[in-house]
């Protein structure tokens, strides 16, 4: 089985997430640490427990998704993978880092393209990779059907969703992603958001206003 952590980090408020497996090899997902009090957080959670980085897989590239990147990269020397449709947004951020007040010179670069449809293996284990466009062109969500959970990044939160305000963003598309991508998948299954508390996508059917009309 996989575990999965999770951690909230930048004024963002961003969820960053930890899976690992029995054999203490890791992912990490969308590594948003912004200064060096929340990057030796992280590090030391990794560092007691023995586990072994393998990758950092983002669900997309926003600014808030990808802060930490630069330093795990440095620290563990592991490629960066993200989808191929989410590589504009990435080649922007520094330009949003300033709408932010950020300063962001040298975004990462992917080192590897994840691709939907194809599973993707931590030792015995795997992740569906679900494409669910919308927030972002190329926004991914991770599926562990075992676990009966799915980290989501932003495209459905506990009683809503990602915005599609900024380049790139579609609603329709993202109503589209979450019905026929997120909301087929059995009911009990947690959702693990990019930003707030987890929820279930039984919960998110029956109670979130912008998709139970």
């Amino acid at each position: 089985m996989l575990n999965l952590e999770s951690f909230t980090f930048n004024p963002f408020q961003e969820n960053t997430y930890l899976i690992y497996n029995a054999q203490k090899h890791c992912w990490i997902i969308d590594p948003g640490m912004s200064n060096n009090e929340e990057t030796a957080h992280f590090l030391a959670f990794i560092d007691n427990n023995g586990l072994k980085p393998q990758a950092i897989i983002n669900t997309h590239t926003h600014l808030d998704h990808i802060f930490g990147v630069a330093a795990l990269q440095e620290k563990y020397n592991i490629p960066f993978g993200i989808h191929k449709d989410d590589q504009p947004v990435l080649n922007g951020a520094a330009g949003s880092a300033m709408l932010f007040g950020f300063s962001f010179n040298n975004p990462p670069k992917p080192d590897f393209f994840i691709e939907e449809n194809k599973p993707y293996a931590l030792g015995d284990e795997e992740l569906e990779i679900l494409l669910v466009p919308g927030h972002s062109p190329g926004s991914i969500s991770f599926y562990y059907p075992e676990g009966k959970w799915v980290v989501s990044g932003d495209a459905l939160f506990n009683g809503s969703i990602g915005r599609t305000d900024l380049p790139g963003g579609n609603y329709e598309q993202l109503i589209n992603s979450i019905r026929t991508q997120l909301f087929t998948l059995p009911e009990d299954t947690v959702v693990h958001s990019g930003h707030g508390p987890a929820t279930t996508i039984g919960n998110e059917k029956q109670y979130n206003p912008f998709l139970n009309a």
